[in-house]
């Protein structure tokens, strides 16, 4: 049924009201405007926007199951010597340094050893850290494409009989809307990462 002249003029002037307009940007997530930050600020970056790989528990995840979480992302591998242990590490303290925050943290820790990092070998590494920290194994080709969509670079390095990895070590940081908006550098201390993240979080409230 057609609204009538009058009833359709009362819509239009709804809709021009400062309350309407109030309400359509209060549903925006704000813009980043951070100071003194010790990462990266990748707030305008055109890249990592999202990806599609399996958990060690065989679920297909995208960032879209971590709304209304601030993601941490990061890339490496189980027989990583130090990068990896510390980068996790740091992720530790970095939740617990947060107080009631720290729950609002997700950290993803994405294999660029999938030949290696099996699912059992990956939830067993997780757990020994934090077991809400969740592992992703791609197969070798969407290894290639998740790593090119967030500009990582890995590359296998023999040694001897056996190889290691050589990977990216920053940690992407994702706002609760699932935006990318910061890296921590590895050489970041914790209350450092802590000092950036808390800038994260607040665009949420």
């Amino acid at each position: 049924m057609k609204a009538s002249h009058p009833r359709r003029r009362l819509l239009l002037g709804l809709l021009a009201t400062p309350f309407v307009l109030a309400a359509c940007k209060d549903s925006t997530p704000k813009q980043a405007a951070f100071s003194n930050l010790e990462g990266v600020n990748l707030s305008s970056a055109d890249f990592g926007k999202d990806f599609a790989l399996t958990d060690t528990e065989g679920q297909r995840r995208t960032l879209a199951d971590y709304r209304g979480k601030v993601v941490l992302i990061f890339f490496g591998f189980t027989q990583c010597p130090d990068v990896c242990p510390t980068a996790l590490t740091r992720a530790v303290d970095i939740k617990e340094q947060l107080g009631k925050d720290g729950d609002k943290i997700q950290v993803l820790f994405i294999s660029v050893d999938p030949e290696r990092d099996s699912n059992e070998l990956l939830r067993a590494y997780m757990q020994a850290f934090d077991p809400g920290f969740v592992a992703l194994r791609p197969t070798q080709e969407e290894l290639a494409k998740t790593a090119q969509d967030f500009k990582v670079f890995y590359q296998k390095v023999p040694t001897g009989s056996s190889y290691t990895m050589d990977h990216s070590a920053l940690t992407y940081v994702y706002d609760t809307h699932g935006k990318l908006q910061i890296a921590l550098r590895h050489t970041q201390t914790t209350e450092e990462a802590v000092a950036d993240l808390r800038q994260v979080l607040a665009l949420s409230h």
